[in-house]
């Protein structure tokens, strides 16, 4: 098993790192699982933002998604990270509608989560 070279150090990392980790530890661990990113946040010039707007792109869409799981995760820096009234809306519609939601508040609580998490039948 290959684990990311992030994992174990003392510092604190970003949301982005703390997200690349799991990515990372999720593929090594569950290799024929897809994991893949939805591209909702980050800061982008108007125009670009615009143009993902009318293609689709919703506020508040969590970060991950794995669909044999049907499972989206949030992930948050591991201390303060907190939801918008739009992720608290999407997570409650998703669920509302068979879908599985973790808020993880970094790696070790994605790691966690996971490991706990019971199995989902195919549909």
């Amino acid at each position: 098993m290959m684990l990311s070279p992030l994992i174990g150090r003392e510092r604190k990392l970003s949301e982005h790192l703390e997200q690349v980790t799991a990515v990372r530890w999720f593929r090594d661990n569950y290799p024929g699982v897809l994991i893949f990113s939805i591209p909702n946040g980050g800061f982008r010039h108007r125009a670009v933002a615009e143009k993902m707007r009318l293609e689709g792109v919703v506020p508040g869409i969590p970060d991950l998604m794995i669909p044999a799981w049907r499972l989206f995760v949030e992930m948050k820096a591991e201390t303060g990270g907190r939801l918008s009234p739009a992720q608290k809306e999407q997570i409650a519609y998703l669920e509302s509608v068979g879908y599985r939601c973790l808020v993880c508040h970094g790696f070790e609580s994605f790691r966690d989560a996971i490991i706990q998490l019971p199995p989902t039948p195919p549909s």
